[in-house]
């Protein structure tokens, strides 16, 4: 009798372990086929794009990434000036977000009363959620106007004298411009990049902190010496997340560039981005090779970007074998 229940249990372990085995293969199944729906949109995108601009590739060659001319009426096309001012804007957002947002992080992490960190923490997060086109009216009607009659004007009189800054700050002071797009950017990435030095500072074990403080170790020293060595992979991922925001950015960066297809050795001169011209010129673009220059430059964004996260994953494998070693 007990051979018998014996037997029965090991045939209802082996019957169990065949369910297991089977949920488990229907599980990766599932969850492979949702990367590959992933992977299949991406190369979709990717395909679409190249065939639609095709054809301004093969009337332009390669030229069309260093053109600077964008004429619709002559039907000539080229991204440099669309390239320039996307990564001009973007660069420029980057030295000003960054800063401010390791300040921020830093203070709530570090320095910001208990009472207080909750609800700034929240702020900062609740700008990352405000629609791009908000912060785009606002860069156009309240910021412009003072930037052109406060800022810009004090710039000219600062540095116009001196060599190359003086270039800089050249012209009329009307606002919107290369700089004014620039400053509107580092406004909406601020929020993500320091949302996620926020985090990972948080991630640092007390104790290590702890121990620095005990042998006298000043808050800088602290956070530059514990905190950004032991998050220096998460910081990383952080800034490029802001990066690629200010890449494909769309709507605040079309009201306050300027919209000119030039380029000027100037911050305060209009200028235009990728993404500014797709949005400017896509609804009304005839077939042909406007509408496929057009594609190209989607298809140069897309590239950027790509070499953008590229570069992160390299930063990011370099530091974790840092770390590893």
């Amino acid at each position: 009798m007990s051979e018998a229940a014996d037997t029965g249990q090991v045939d209802m372990h082996a019957a169990n372990i065949k369910i297991f085995k089977f949920q488990d293969m229907v599980f990766h199944k599932i969850t492979l086929l949702f990367a590959l729906i992933v992977l299949a949109a991406l190369v979709g995108i990717l395909a679409s794009l190249a065939m639609e601009a095709a054809p301004a590739f093969k009337t332009f060659g390669l030229s069309f990434l260093w053109s600077n001319v964008w004429s619709v009426p002559d039907d000539e096309f080229g991204a440099l000036i669309a390239i320039y001012g996307t990564v001009v804007t973007s660069v420029i957002a980057l030295l000003i977000a960054v800063p401010v947002s390791f300040g921020i992080a830093l203070f709530l992490t570090e320095a910001c009363p208990t009472w207080l960190r909750r609800p700034l923490g929240t702020a900062i997060e609740l700008l990352a959620g405000v629609p791009s086109i908000i912060y785009g009216i606002w860069g156009l009607f309240i910021f412009a106007p003072l930037f052109a009659k406060y800022v810009q004007p004090y710039l000219q009189q600062a540095f116009g004298d001196v060599p190359v800054l003086g270039g800089l700050v050249a012209g009329p002071p009307i606002g919107v411009g290369i700089l004014a797009a620039s400053i509107v950017l580092s406004l909406m990435v601020i929020p993500f990049i320091a949302s996620v030095m926020r985090d990972v500072f948080e991630t640092v074990p007390p104790v290590l902190k702890e121990s620095a403080y005990g042998v006298g170790c000043t808050t800088w020293e602290v956070v530059w010496n514990i905190v950004l060595p032991y998050t220096r992979v998460g910081v990383i991922g952080g800034i490029m997340l802001g990066l690629g925001r200010a890449l494909g950015e769309t709507m605040a960066v079309t009201f306050v560039i300027g919209n000119a297809n030039r380029i000027r050795g100037s911050l305060f001169a209009p200028g235009n981005s990728i993404a500014s011209v797709l949005a400017n010129e896509f609804g009304e673009a005839d077939p042909g090779l406007h509408i496929s220059s057009l594609f190209a430059l989607g298809l140069v964004l897309f590239l950027i970007t790509f070499i953008v996260l590229a570069i992160s994953r390299w930063l990011i494998h370099r530091g974790t074998r840092k770390q590893g070693s």
